[in-house]
């Protein structure tokens, strides 16, 4: 394992990658520690913000195209999850904001982002030919 293929990648796939790795153990955390408290609040504010920056940094990593190809095919398969990101984090919000009997459905689409975007995600981004495939093999 190495992480040269990483540091020598560009600068937003930098940033997606360590924030993905940071918003794992996060969101970990958050899914076993106890709920409500001042902890729970802190880190679930900085847990969004994290995967905000993971889904917005997303958008910039997209396939080079040939002049006149149309705009979506600058995106692969697994930029769906980059729209599931920006869904899941928003809903959650919104539940959080309007506050009530829908506060315990905030975690619904926390919970489906922290499967989908980071555990699903992150194994396919473990595929050949992809960079975290280089550092976990060494290039």
């Amino acid at each position: 394992m190495t992480l040269e293929p990483l540091l020598q990648a560009p600068l937003v796939v930098q940033i997606h990658a360590f924030g993905a790795m940071a918003a794992l153990p996060l969101g970990a955390v958050q899914l076993i520690a106890p709920k409500g408290n001042l902890q729970h609040k802190i880190l679930g504010a900085a847990w969004v913000l994290i995967m905000a920056a993971v889904g917005i940094s997303s958008f910039f990593m997209q396939h080079p195209t040939a002049p006149g190809d149309p705009f979506w095919m600058r995106f692969s398969p697994i930029h769906i999850f980059t729209l599931l990101t920006a869904y899941a984090l928003l809903h959650g919000g919104w539940m959080l904001v309007r506050g009530g009997p829908r506060l315990r459905f905030h975690s619904r689409p926390f919970i489906g982002l922290f499967i989908g975007g980071l555990i699903v995600a992150g194994l396919l981004a473990f595929l050949p030919g992809r960079i975290m495939h280089q550092v976990m093999v060494g290039g």
